[in-house]
C-alpha cells in the first residue's frame, strides 16, 4: 500500500526533497546547452548583423562583427560573458550527468567548460575589421592572436565531438562524426578565403556559419539527450518512497 508523504519517516522526505532539487538543478543547467545556442544566434545573426550597416552574412566572417573598428563590437563583447557562463554552466551540467554514465561523458563536460572559458581569451585578440587592414603589411598582434584562438577552439571542438561520441553508441555517434566531418570540411573552405581580406571574400560567411552551426546544434542534441534521461528521474524517485 502507499503511505502519504506524512506517513514517510523524517528521514526520507529531506531524502527525496534534496533528490528533487538536485534533479531541477541539473536540468537547467543542461538547458543552458540549448540556450546558448539560440542567444548567440538572435546576438549575432540577428541583433549585430542588422545593425552593423554593409555587412553580408553570406561573405563576411562572424568574427568581423566584434572587428576593431566594428560598431557592433561593443553589444558582442557585452554579450560575452553571458556566452561564457552559459557553456560553463551546460559543462557542468554534462559533467554532473557523467554520474550516472561513462566516464567519456565527464570528459566531454570538462571540456565544454574549458571551451566556455577560452571563450573570453577572444576579448584581446579581435579580428581586425577590413578597414584596418593593410594588404602586404605584416599580420598584426591581434590577428595573430586570433588564428591562435580560432585553433584552440577547433582543436576543444574536436575533441568534445570525440568525447562525446565515445560517451554514446549508435545513431549519436554516427551523428557525432557527421558534425566533426562538416566541421573539418567547412572550416577548410572558410580558411581558403580568410587570406583574401581585405578583398571579397564570396561565401566566407557562409562557410563559418555552417561550421559553427552543426556544432552548435550538436551541443544542443547533447542537452536533450541528457535532459530525456533526467524527465523521469522525479517520477522514479516518488514511486521508490511510495512503495
Amino acid at each position: 500500500m502507499s503511505a502519504t508523504l506524512s506517513q514517510l519517516p523524517q528521514s526520507t522526505r529531506p531524502d527525496a526533497a534534496r533528490r528533487t532539487s538536485r534533479g531541477t538543478a541539473l536540468r537547467v543547467l543542461l538547458v543552458c546547452g540549448v540556450v546558448y545556442p539560440v542567444l548567440y544566434f538572435l546576438a549575432a545573426d540577428g541583433i549585430a548583423a542588422t545593425l552593423y550597416h554593409g555587412y553580408s552574412r553570406m561573405d563576411q566572417a562572424v568574427s568581423e562583427l566584434s572587428g576593431t573598428a566594428a560598431p557592433t563590437r561593443w553589444f558582442l563583447t557585452a554579450m560575452l560573458p553571458v556566452y561564457t557562463a552559459l557553456v560553463v554552466a551546460f559543462g557542468i551540467g554534462v559533467r554532473r550527468s557523467a554520474a550516472e554514465g561513462p566516464r567519456a561523458l565527464r570528459v566531454t563536460g570538462d571540456i565544454l567548460v574549458a571551451w566556455g572559458l577560452a571563450g573570453l581569451l577572444w576579448l584581446p585578440f579581435p579580428m581586425s575589421s577590413r578597414e584596418d587592414v593593410v594588404k602586404g603589411e605584416p599580420m598584426s598582434v591581434n590577428d595573430i592572436g586570433h588564428l591562435v584562438m580560432s585553433g584552440l577552439t577547433l582543436v576543444l571542438i574536436m575533441s568534445a565531438l570525440w568525447f562525446g561520441a565515445k560517451a554514446f553508441g549508435g545513431r549519436f555517434r554516427l551523428y557525432s562524426i557527421i558534425t566533426a566531418v562538416t566541421v573539418l570540411i567547412f572550416g577548410f573552405l572558410m580558411s581558403t578565403q580568410a587570406p583574401n581580406v581585405p578583398d571579397p571574400t564570396p561565401w566566407m560567411g557562409l562557410y563559418e556559419r555552417v561550421m559553427m552551426w552543426a556544432w552548435f546544434l550538436w551541443m544542443a542534441g547533447l542537452a536533450i539527450i541528457l535532459l530525456q534521461t533526467r524527465r523521469d528521474t522525479p517520477r522514479r524517485a516518488g514511486t521508490a518512497t511510495s512503495d
